[in-house]
């Protein structure tokens, strides 16, 4: 593996050097198709003009021999003539200022609010990777590159994607397209990073002011480090897992690959005393992602390469490349769900992901751009839509090989039961009324090691059960006086119930199964809440 991954990174650099130094001048110096409309819109006010014909990349475009080798990716598409309304900061959604800058090393962005609280993202439809590399290689032949592949993303599809999340009852925001005159001083101290510039504006739902019908009766809206501080903190909040996981089965269809914790809000629900969140997915710039149709970018999307860098289209080639950017975020809040759910909410899926939402929803591609596309789009989004139930099994399978089962910082017990040689049940009880908040059954064909996390207070463990073979169990008992017994028995020389925690402070009784992984680091409880 490592052989062929130097291989690819020689063949790379090798082409890479042939490209020489970075073009000073990279960017398009503005994305107005007719100059003369330019040079017009320079002294232009918005009242003035309400649309103007753009091209959202016309830097992409290359001849046939450097497609060969770097792909044509969304080539023709950035470079596509589009008309976009013009944005004006003072009459936009009844009227907007500047709450703050943000974006990430790619993305241009602001965040906007209007009289009532609501928030707007603002963020650029084209990006700037060389911001992710060292200082030396912004100056090289590597930013270059780095700029080119974004051509991989498709600039529009991020404006198909409501019609079908609201048909599959998923939280959406609804981007619009804008373009900002050369002229608009509205920016203030940005103007120069926002100035004859396209960008999608869209919701930004971030806190209670931005509760919307579409998220019923939601109380609050959390990000995922809130979020999940508060899960872990507190034995009355929890992740709505079912609707977390159709958000995901969801990601797969569209093949958006970058789908980390970041990329989440959370609409808070009181359920009771308890407090549920819902998954709100935003920042949708990879979907339909098309990277490996030139020679390089197809050895570097390799499974021994950067595999999570996976195309778009009829079939789902690699589904763990699809999850591989949102493993923290997935092993947390997707710990609860069976075979058959993944099953029933595929099913459910490609019922109200109909021909007719698929066709309606791709039709909001610039006319333009769905002549170039959009037939092709609608094959693929109904083939991979057919195709979910199986890409649903080996999502699926992908979370039950380690799945981890997390507790709180307050008392919890957690009851393990091995069935038979085949399952084994695991229980978590809230200790604070006694009420069963967790229960699930793994199958020994699916899962190869089940990880309990007490965190903090007095935790309960106890493993039991009598079998010819079981599942791995780790428990990690976490900060506070913990009881742990282990009186089960796992034929075979290999030990099946591995313990770790401090030696001091705990009550523990081993069995003849148990591996004592006891320290006096207290470092033995440590976990990684919140993606840090």
């Amino acid at each position: 593996m490592k052989s062929n991954y130097l291989h690819v990174l020689s063949l790379a650099c090798i082409l890479l050097f042939s490209a020489g130094c970075a073009r000073r001048n990279y960017f398009s110096k503005t994305p107005v198709v007719d100059q003369t409309h330019y040079q017009q819109l320079k002294t232009a006010s918005p009242a003035e003009v309400d649309s103007v014909t753009i091209t959202a990349g016309k830097h992409y475009k290359r001849s046939g021999f450097h497609n060969i080798f770097w792909g044509k990716h969304y080539r023709e598409v950035w470079a596509t003539p589009v008309t976009v309304g013009v944005f004006d900061m003072k009459t936009a959604k009844g009227g907007l200022s500047i709450e703050k800058l943000g974006g990430g090393m790619q993305t241009t962005s602001l965040t906007l609010i209007d009289d009532n609280g609501f928030t707007y993202a603002l963020r650029s439809l084209d990006k700037d990777p060389a911001g992710i590399l060292p200082k030396f290689w912004r100056n090289t032949f590597v930013a270059n590159v780095l700029r080119d592949q974004t051509s991989a993303i498709n600039p529009y599809a991020a404006f198909v994607l409501p019609t079908m999340a609201e048909a599959a009852g998923i939280a959406h925001s609804k981007p619009e397209l804008v373009y900002v005159l050369p002229s608009d001083t509205t920016f203030g101290k940005h103007s120069d990073k926002f100035q004859d510039r396209v960008f999608m504006i869209e919701e930004k739902y971030n806190d209670e002011h931005t509760i919307t019908p579409m998220l019923g009766n939601a109380v609050d809206i959390a990000g995922s480090g809130k979020m999940l501080k508060k899960r872990f903190g507190k034995d009355n909040h929890f992740i709505d897992q079912r609707e977390f996981a159709r958000a995901r089965l969801f990601d797969l269809l569209i093949n958006d690959w970058d789908r980390h914790e970041g990329q989440w809000e959370w609409a808070v629900y009181e359920d009771g005393d308890n407090k549920r969140y819902r998954a709100i997915p935003k920042d949708r710039d990879n979907a339909f992602f098309k990277f490996d149709d030139g020679i390089i970018p197809w050895l570097f999307s390799r499974k021994w390469a950067i595999r999570k860098f996976e195309t778009f289209g009829p079939r789902y080639k690699d589904v763990y490349a699809l999850m591989m950017n949102a493993r923290f975020i997935d092993s947390r809040a997707l710990t609860e769900l069976t075979a058959e759910d993944y099953q029933q909410l595929a099913t459910e899926l490609q019922a109200v992901l109909t021909d007719d939402v698929i066709e309606r929803a791709v039709r909001q591609f610039p006319p333009k751009v769905y002549k170039q596309l959009g037939e092709e789009t609608v094959s693929i989004l109904k083939s991979r839509r057919d195709l979910l139930p199986q890409a649903a099994q080996e999502f699926y399978l992908h979370l039950a090989k380690n799945p981890l089962v997390i507790g709180t910082d307050e008392e919890e017990r957690f009851e393990v039961k091995r069935l038979n040689d085949e399952e084994t049940s695991v229980k978590v009880i809230r200790l604070s009324d006694d009420k069963q908040v967790y229960h699930r059954v793994f199958k020994r064909s699916e899962t190869k090691q089940i990880t309990l996390h007490g965190l903090a207070e007095d935790d309960e463990f106890e493993v039991k059960g009598d079998v010819n073979k079981g599942i791995r169990v780790v428990i990690v008992g976490g900060r506070g006086e913990d009881e742990i017994k282990d009186s089960s028995n796992v034929k075979g020389w290999r030990r099946k119930t591995i313990v770790y925690d401090t030696k001091r402070g705990n009550e523990i009784e081993f069995g003849p199964e148990t591996v004592d992984k006891t320290t006096k680091n207290v470092k033995v409880h440590a976990f990684d809440r919140e993606g840090h």
